[in-house]
């Protein structure tokens, strides 16, 4: 904890000075990156200073109470029973922005919702988890757009990514990552069964450009006309754009927009996003010991929530969380589940945390 915070402060005062170096203030697209990864940072590095600060005035004031003097004895001793009950505050407060990890403070994220078994069945969950982000996101204030999507005819999705912006998007929304099954009767289906179908959503933070070092010789563009659902072509043009990373074999494509230089921004985004998810997967496995019992794994293997429409009912597995108002929920009245998740999570954490001395 404390070396996460540690790392923080000194990239946030990296930034800082950079916000006032030339070179960096001559490149607008430069001095926007840097100036909202600076501004996610703002309230940890801040709260991080203060607990810092009050630290050194409790070691500044217990030495005066090895001292000689009397009277300023007797009021160090009284001024750091207070300290110390400041110092507990920021703490705690220290400790709510880092539940969910390093990211937590994240304003920018890359969702991706893939239909799984299930076949139409499957893609039309798919569509209803999309609807259900949105509507949340609507509520949150938080930004929306889609960066490509592979509708079917039914008119489900085998796949649709997302970027969402705004404040607490990562920190609330990465608990979504993971394996979620449906169980209802299908409109297609005639002698009222129940089927179960899934889908899997990725939920990964969006780094600014500066922390990932993309060069034009790093992947192939490919382009090729965009499609829709039976295959039929929406365009003539070549406007859809599909990019392959070398190193990793990271394959990205999007055709959402008519315009192959917009389709290509986007398609570096999510490219952007998907090496940053993979770097920080790495290093989530180097403590896996330490977090295998926070939930926001990330793990979209991992089946994390069911849906039961005959009985209401939105089961969540990581946590043994049960609510029968699934109506409320899959409408876009996610916050339930969100806070008992993070909750978890921080309850987890400050049992795990050592003396904050």
């Amino acid at each position: 904890m404390r070396e996460m915070l540690d790392a923080k402060l000194k990239r946030f005062e990296e930034l800082e000075q950079q916000l006032v170096d030339p070179d960096v203030l001559a490149d607008p697209s430069r001095v926007a990156a840097v100036s909202r990864e600076h501004g996610s940072l703002a309230r940890l590095a801040g709260k991080y200073r203060r607990f810092k600060q009050i630290n050194e005035e409790i070691a500044e004031t217990s030495t005066l109470i090895e001292g000689d003097d009397l009277e300023m004895r007797q009021l160090a001793e009284a001024e750091i029973p207070a300290l110390k009950e400041d110092r507990e505050t920021v703490w705690n407060e220290l400790l709510d922005l880092t539940v969910g990890g390093e990211d937590a403070n994240r304003t920018r994220i890359v969702m991706e919702i893939r239909a799984g078994t299930g076949g139409d069945e499957a893609a039309l969950f798919a569509r209803d988890l999309y609807e259900m982000y949105k509507h949340h996101a609507e509520t949150k204030n938080w930004k929306v757009q889609i960066m490509d999507h592979s509708p079917t005819e039914l008119g489900g999705f085998k796949e649709i990514s997302l970027a969402l912006e705004g404040e607490g998007v990562f920190r609330e929304l990465q608990y979504e990552s993971g394996g979620h099954r449906v169980q209802r009767v299908p409109d297609t289906e005639t002698k009222g069964r129940i089927h179960t179908s899934a889908a899997t959503v990725a939920v990964m933070p969006e780094p600014e450009d500066v922390e990932i070092n993309l060069k034009q010789d790093d992947y192939r563009i490919d382009k090729f006309h965009a499609s829709g659902p039976g295959g039929q072509h929406v365009n003539k043009t070549e406007s859809a754009i599909r990019l392959t990373h070398h190193e990793s074999g990271i394959v990205v494509q999007c055709q959402d927009e008519k315009s192959q230089h917009k389709n290509l921004a986007k398609a570096l985004r999510v490219l952007k996003t998907r090496l940053y998810e993979a770097r920080r997967q790495e290093e989530n496995q180097k403590r896996a010991d330490a977090r295998r019992t926070l939930v926001g794994s990330g793990d979209r293997s991992q089946r994390i929530r069911t849906y039961n429409f005959p009985e209401n009912r939105v089961s969540d597995h990581r946590i043994n969380l049960t609510l029968y108002k699934l109506d409320n929920i899959i409408a876009g009245n996610l916050q339930p589940v969100t806070d008992a998740l993070i909750e978890h999570d921080r309850t987890t954490l400050r049992s795990s945390m050592g003396t904050i001395e």
